[in-house]
């Protein structure tokens, strides 16, 4: 029997999909920078395989972007084997995506008032919800 993906291995493979999403580059397309396959990159992605360091620098390399960056917010023995679901949103493409075009608009102020829309959406659906 398989033992459970590590944490560790679980957000190193979330923080690649996160990147190679953020870049516009597909599993298919990372796989074939770094010399394996699609499916490969899932593995990494879900954690279910452990992505060496040689193969994480490569990784790095194709998705330009610091080796260190994979590790950012890892803290021994904290690691969160159970997702809130603001946090899987955060990880998903949905999320990924949104937030990438949410970071491309340069005006600070359309950014407050588009997060002040989403607030009030919000809102009136909880509302909406109670009756």
């Amino acid at each position: 029997m398989k033992d459970a993906p590590h944490a560790v291995d679980v957000h190193v493979g979330k923080t690649i999909r996160i990147k190679r999403l953020m870049r516009k580059v597909s599993q298919t397309e990372l796989g074939d920078r770094v010399g394996v396959t699609f499916q490969q990159i899932q593995k990494y992605e879900k954690g279910s395989n452990r992505v060496s360091a040689s193969m994480l620098v490569e990784i790095a390399g194709a998705l330009d972007v610091d080796v260190r960056s994979f590790f950012e917010d890892v803290h021994p023995g904290t690691a969160n084997d159970n997702p809130t679901p603001s946090e899987e949103f955060v990880v998903s493409r949905d999320g990924v995506l949104l937030n990438a075009a949410f970071l491309s608009i340069k005006n600070e102020q359309v950014r407050k008032k588009i997060v002040k829309l989403v607030q009030a959406i919000a809102g009136m659906e909880q509302l909406d919800d109670a009756e």
